[in-house]
């Protein structure tokens, strides 16, 4: 018995990047990078830049072609798994009290990163874990493709136009903007290329996530 899908409805849905929008994981993506970096005698820094840019897989291409990417992919998660268990970081100022504030439903995460490690970093750090997360292992295409937040938002039920993309890299605006989406950057000092909005901070960012979403009297954030 299948169920029916959901249909799209005129409301407003916010969906928000993970790494660098709500959870301060930079210092963190580095020290992964440059241990796996160790592992193969690369340069760590070189290796950091090309892997902003892209996915695992292209970043092993590029970086160490002669290497069986499977089993570089495989050598990073192990890195990445052990870093949500032990590592060192915390969410950004004004995230927990913002998704508390959300409507149950009217909110989904669209990370590039894999469901498990999301949810150890929000139980870590005390977020609320929504019922829709488009990790890497649910799409084929992962952002700059339209596809993860298209996916959030068929989720959720809600119009591509009536959502909210929070982002702080180039890769999820665009991803954001392709979809059709009203695109907000956080959390970078200029404003990335393509965002309709751009704040400093996530915590700049609050009042007008929460109007967004219809709730602009919401005393739930200071």
């Amino acid at each position: 018995m299948t169920s029916e899908p959901v249909r799209p409805c005129p409301r407003k849905c916010v969906l928000f990047d993970v790494d660098g929008t709500l959870i301060d994981a930079l210092d963190n993506q580095r020290r992964v990078w440059a241990s796996w970096a160790e592992r193969y005698g690369l340069d760590a820094a070189e290796v950091y830049r090309v892997a902003l840019r892209t996915r695992p897989i292209e970043t092993f291409a590029k970086v160490a072609p002669d290497q069986d990417p499977q089993e570089c992919l495989a050598a990073l998660h192990e890195l990445e798994d052990e870093d949500v268990r032990s590592g060192v970081y915390g969410a950004f100022d004004g995230a927990s009290q913002l998704l508390g504030a959300l409507p149950s439903g009217a909110w989904a995460l669209v990370t590039s990163n894999y469901e498990h490690r999301v949810r150890g970093r929000f139980t870590r750090t005390g977020l609320p874990v929504p019922r829709v997360i488009v990790d890497a292992a649910a799409v084929e295409e992962g952002k700059p493709s339209p596809v993860p937040y298209l996916l959030a938002a068929e989720q959720l039920g809600a119009r591509p136009e009536d959502c909210l993309v929070v982002e702080d890299a180039p890769s999820g605006v665009e991803a954001g903007r392709r979809a059709g989406m009203t695109v907000w950057g956080v959390n970078t000092a200029a404003a990335v290329a393509g965002v309709h909005r751009h704040f400093a901070s996530l915590r700049e960012a609050v009042p007008g996530i929460l109007a967004f979403a219809g709730l602009e009297g919401s005393a739930a954030v200071r």
